[in-house]
């Protein structure tokens, strides 16, 4: 009896049966080799220095090397949740990173917006190079201009003030002044670069969106808000988690190379507290043990981040 349309017949085998693992990473070996170096560097400057984190667990000493040392469990962690400068040091840590999110993240989007919205591409090019140009400033160079321009005594800034009638003023020894210096001396330096990323998202947005928003009377900062702006949304996001997991890790080197006697006590942070104590106290554990108490806060809250915004808006980094 012939089959009817109605009825079920064999279920059809598929043409491309489905691959392991295995299988797929042999029929894409190019692939895998383009990707080695990679993976090579990874493993041996990040995965590999993870067997020294036990470190923070005993009382390391440099003779006895890292297994001859004395377990000492929670101890070195403990110490630092008992000293006077735990809250302190992240205050001022929390600050700091705040407080250069807060300013540079959106500085950088409404640089991009303003650049893409630029009529004449010749001098949007010359806006980019210079907007771009102080991210090549090293940081230690960076921060010998800022003590040369803020120096009491021959300082650019304190010549000004002096030839209008002010008094002189140690910018450098202002604890009032000195975050503000660090913070907005990090969105000059940094603002180009962050753009970057957001001019490229931009790039792709189809022009025939702003041409139908013109049709429909839209001004330009309507078409910034209701087009440019949403297809930022998904980038910023991504950018805003990846700055959130790095909240307690505030640069060292600039924190360090302004930082002096009188300003203490808002420019010590996590990382130079850690760098006082690890190399020039040679307490070693202890410092190991301050250093992965900060990177263990950063990984959570990179989860939580992500968690949180992947649940709102559906982007997240994984």
């Amino acid at each position: 009896m012939a089959q009817t349309s109605f009825e079920k017949g064999p279920s059809p085998v598929p043409y491309h049966r489905e691959k392991d693992f295995l299988e797929r990473m042999r029929g894409n070996w190019d692939l895998l080799l383009f990707c080695l170096p990679g993976m090579i560097f990874t493993i041996i400057y990040h995965y590999i220095p993870i067997y020294g984190v036990q470190i923070a667990f005993r009382n390391y000493k440099p003779k006895k090397g890292i297994w001859g040392s004395d377990w000492v469990g929670l101890k070195n962690f403990t110490r630092f949740f008992h000293s006077a400068d735990w809250f302190v040091l992240v205050r001022n840590t929390l600050v700091l990173s705040l407080y250069s999110l807060a300013a540079g993240f959106p500085v950088a989007v409404i640089l991009a917006l303003m650049l893409n919205s630029f009529r004449f591409k010749k001098y949007r090019k010359v806006i980019q190079a210079v907007t771009y140009a102080p991210n090549f400033i090293s940081t230690i160079v960076m921060c010998g201009m800022l003590l040369l321009f803020l120096s009491p005594r021959v300082g650019v800034v304190n010549n000004l003030i002096r030839a209008f009638g002010g008094n002189t003023i140690n910018f450098m020894a202002e604890i009032s002044m000195w975050r503000h210096i660090y913070v907005w001396s990090g969105v000059w330096q940094g603002m180009g670069w962050s753009s970057v990323i957001y001019f490229a998202a931009l790039a792709g947005v189809s022009p025939e969106y702003h041409e139908a928003a013109i049709v429909d009377g839209a001004t330009k900062f309507q078409r910034v808000l209701h087009i440019d702006l949403p297809f930022l949304a998904p980038t910023m996001t991504m950018l805003l988690i990846m700055n959130m997991g790095s909240i307690l890790s505030v640069g060292f080197e600039k924190a360090y190379a302004l930082q002096n006697d009188l300003n203490l006590p808002v420019s010590d942070i996590i990382a130079t507290y850690t760098y006082r104590y690890g190399i020039i106290k040679s307490d070693i554990s202890y410092s190991s043990a301050v250093g992965l108490m900060n990177s263990v806060v950063n990984s959570i809250l990179l989860i939580t981040v992500n968690y949180i915004t992947g649940k709102l808006s559906d982007n997240a980094l994984f």
